[in-house]
């Protein structure tokens, strides 16, 4: 009786959340509801061995984790480029129709203000979600989103999937929150994207069950087996599934409809019961997506439109000067506190000497603010009028303030730059680059943490972060012995780190994260890399002269010579472990150069592992079989995908031969 019961609720409950939560049609009341979840929680205490996987009872929260876990993605969270205005979105879709020579479809969806989260499912059933990260890496947060009742734990059908969405505060549950935290004499959020955020990383998830969460998936990760031809269909297909989308989703013919849609959104905006910035705008058919591409940041057949920048009056009180890791002198401005798009705003970006002149910034004026993208404050005029007399002119220093060195204007450069390798802010600033999330990506090493090691001369380069020690670190304000562990077992795990994550790291001037990877995927070694004159590296496809110079400018210092055989004598990883950049010019491989498609289910290894094997071996892998696609690799079930293939007269490899072409060497 009691199994059947367990049963019995668990069904019920799942229904009545998903029509609560998902279709926003409730069956019965909230109060009948934790009635019955109340009831369903005792009988799994009583009979723990009937509880199902995805029962009701596990939105309440698990056990606290100590730490969270990196996780690898499997297809890149990509950020999106933006477009401020409609000549910007006319911009792109010029771009959109010279790539494909025709005007696309749109479809167009609104920009939820919350955090990007990965979804993964195994034969139905969630089994991974996290953040974006840095686009190929993000943290296991799957305890916090079990919590989120919009979340399936278990799909309509058994397919295997990824899907992407956009976990968000609602409005409500926001007021709520903030009532709480301000009763209990605890600083208020500034905004729900924060709020959001800052839930989703507790290691407790029970607070984050507590805070009412919600979410709406906006696309496909890892594709399933269901044929869909656009991105409308596949907002359908994971509706289908027992996903929330978001119901204000819509599709245009024209780019002037999409420019209509999204500036009729300026106003009502404010009417929904959650924030949004903007409107991210898509071409719709997924074949289309693929022949446009994408760039290193983002795709090429998405924007965002991004709503105008609040702008707010306030006093410019101050101007602070902040040395960068390159020497870089930037003046700060010091404001009168301004709340700016949902949070408070005390200092605002004034770029350099030159553009405080063209804007005549004086200290003491009442000055326009705004957000760039919602998310950088800047100073963008002077209030002339409202002058007193008793503002004040500001001039750049001529000496560096944090070392007193000369600064000096170098030749085609608006900046003022401290050439002294030795200044102490170049050298913090330079720590702070290299735990950053691109770079080495050392969980619990922060910019304060790296500040408070500097200051108290822990640390003096990227080498002495290997050298700390448990016995020095307990000695620091807010360091205790769990966290001074979890910091060393952090430290110790970047030692494995792929080699790109270490050139980028560096700080080596010009070289992005995107070159860092072209580099080492090319030279695969530091001491290749280090080797390299001006011809070999801009032999390299996208390394121009002038990132050459740097690059061999910088591994000619004697002090960097002697920091790379420190960093090696200490066991980092000087080798790049990714999948190898192979072209079908330097590559006997059948995979180089060739696009290809998976379909249907294998026996040997999950689509994901065979992507990653194709990828390593110079091929490109694509969701839709076109006129472009070189081979279909079709296991059990392959269906349409298949079908399409015969009839363009494309070649067919069954699983067998795959596996055996797999074997040949790269």
């Amino acid at each position: 009786m009691s199994q059947k019961r367990i049963d019995e609720l668990t069904e019920q409950l799942k229904d009545y959340a998903y029509h609560y939560y998902v279709l926003d049609t409730p069956k019965i009341s909230d109060p009948e509801y934790d009635q019955l979840l109340r009831e369903l929680q005792e009988l799994e205490k009583g009979f723990p061995e009937w509880k199902h996987e995805d029962s009701p009872t596990e939105r309440v929260g698990g056990e606290p984790l100590e730490q969270f876990r990196k996780v690898s993605h499997d297809v890149p969270m990509l950020s999106l480029s933006n477009a401020f205005n409609g000549e910007e979105l006319l911009d792109f879709d010029r771009r959109v129709r010279d790539g494909l020579g025709y005007a696309p479809a749109y479809i167009c969806e609104l920009k939820i203000d919350g955090l990007a989260v990965t979804l993964k499912y195994e034969k139905g059933r969630f089994v991974l979600g996290a953040t974006r990260g840095d686009g190929e890496t993000g943290e296991d947060i799957t305890h916090n989103l079990r919590t989120i009742p919009s979340i399936p734990l278990k799909l309509q059908e058994p397919v295997t999937m990824e899907v992407r969405g956009e976990a968000f505060m609602p409005k409500r549950s926001f007021e709520r929150l903030n009532k709480k935290k301000t009763e209990r004499e605890e600083a208020p959020f500034a905004n729900p994207r924060n709020a959001a955020a800052g839930s989703l990383r507790q290691l407790d998830p029970k607070i984050a069950a507590d805070r009412h969460l919600d979410i709406f998936i906006y696309s496909l990760g890892r594709m399933p087996e269901e044929e869909l031809n656009s991105h409308h269909e596949a907002l359908r297909y994971v509706k289908k599934l027992g996903f929330k989308t978001n119901k204000e989703t819509k599709a245009f013919d024209t780019i002037e409809e999409v420019i209509t849609y999204c500036e009729g959104w300026l106003e009502k905006r404010t009417d929904l019961p959650y924030e949004i910035d903007g409107i991210v705008v898509k071409v719709d058919n997924l074949s289309d997506q693929e022949k446009l591409g994408f760039t290193a940041k983002s795709p090429r057949w998405a924007t965002a439109y991004k709503f105008p920048a609040e702008e707010v009056v306030t006093r410019l009180k101050a101007i602070e000067l902040n040395v960068g890791r390159t020497g870089v002198v930037t003046p700060t401005a010091l404001l009168e506190p301004v709340s700016v798009a949902g949070s408070t705003v005390q200092r605002a970006s004034l770029h350099n000497e030159d553009l405080i002149r063209e804007q005549d910034v004086k200290i003491g004026d009442k000055v326009v603010v705004k957000k760039a993208g919602d998310v950088i404050p800047k100073v963008v005029r002077v209030l002339v009028d409202e002058r007193t007399g008793e503002e004040k002119d500001f001039y750049m220093p001529e000496k560096c303030p944090e070392c007193g060195s000369g600064l000096v204007r170098i030749e085609g450069e608006v900046a003022l730059r401290c050439v002294n390798p030795k200044c102490p802010a170049q050298i913090r600033e330079g720590l702070i680059h290299f735990v950053s999330r691109n770079a080495m990506n050392i969980d619990g090493l922060g910019e304060r943490v790296i500040t408070q090691l500097f200051d108290h001369h822990l640390v003096a380069d990227v080498a002495d972060i290997y050298r700390l020690e448990k016995e020095e670190l307990l000695k620091l304000e807010r360091m205790g012995e769990k966290s001074v562990d979890n910091l060393l077992k952090a430290i110790e795990a970047t030692k494995s780190n792929s080699l790109e994550k270490l050139l980028f790291g560096l700080g080596i001037r010009f070289v992005g994260s995107k070159a860092a990877k072209t580099l080492a995927q090319h030279f695969e070694t530091m001491e290749a890399l280090e080797r390299a004159d001006i011809e070999d590296l801009t032999a390299v496809d996208e390394i121009g002269e002038k990132m050459a110079d740097a690059v061999v400018t910088y591994f000619s210092h004697e002090e960097v010579i002697r920091l790379l055989e420190e960093l090696k004598v200490l066991g980092i990883n000087m080798t790049y472990t990714g999948p190898k950049a192979v072209s079908p010019e330097n590559s006997d491989s059948l995979f180089a150069g060739r696009t290809m498609v998976l379909t249907g289910s294998m026996g040997e290894m999950s689509r994901a592992e065979a992507k990653k094997e194709i990828e390593k071996r110079g091929g490109k892998v694509t969701s839709s079989v076109t006129k472009n696609t070189d081979i279909l690799v079709a296991g059990e079930k392959a269906g349409s995908k298949l079908k399409k293939a015969e009839e363009l007269g494309i070649e067919v490899w069954d699983e067998a031969l795959f596996l055996e072409q797999l074997k040949q060497p790269v």
